[in-house]
């Protein structure tokens, strides 16, 4: 009984993903060299990330049976966020992107390298700055433009 309650949660880490399929499978190698291949990754609803080789894992088994086991979490040091303040949270990735829900209710969008706004319409305090928007009292010459329309 003691062994199955001891086999029941396992550390690990991600060896490699295949993350093309409905539900993300890992493979992972376990304490004490156990390799496990085609291991289901749970993931919160609309939350998705295909972890990299050494992300660490937590598996859980039922029962404490080792022939099927899920990915209950995976976490990677190397690349998690240590500078937010309390109730702060964030979304990040292995290059330095980020969106930070920050204190004051500031919403901070940190791109390495670009933001691309994919929507058919874009507005701003109820104001349209979409690719459809126009200016009024344009004239020719380096006169500056009026608001949107």
């Amino acid at each position: 009984m003691a062994t199955r309650i001891g086999n029941m949660f396992v550390r690990g880490k991600v060896t490699a993903a295949k993350a093309t399929t409905k539900m993300q499978t890992l493979q992972v190698q376990l304490l004490d060299e156990e390799a496990k291949d085609r291991m289901e990754h749970f993931e919160p609803y609309g939350f998705t990330s295909h972890p990299q080789a050494g992300a660490e894992v937590v598996a859980g088994f039922f029962d404490g049976d080792r022939s099927h086991g899920v990915v209950l979490v995976v976490a990677d040091r190397r690349y998690r966020l240590t500078t937010l303040q309390p109730g702060e949270v964030a979304l990040h990735d292995d290059g330095g992107s980020t969106i930070t829900l920050k204190r004051g209710g500031v919403i901070e969008i940190a791109a390495s390298s670009a933001i691309h706004l994919l929507a058919p319409q874009l507005s701003h305090n109820g104001v349209n700055i979409g690719a459809t928007h126009v200016h009024g009292g344009v004239q020719p010459g380096g006169a500056s433009t009026g608001g949107p329309a």
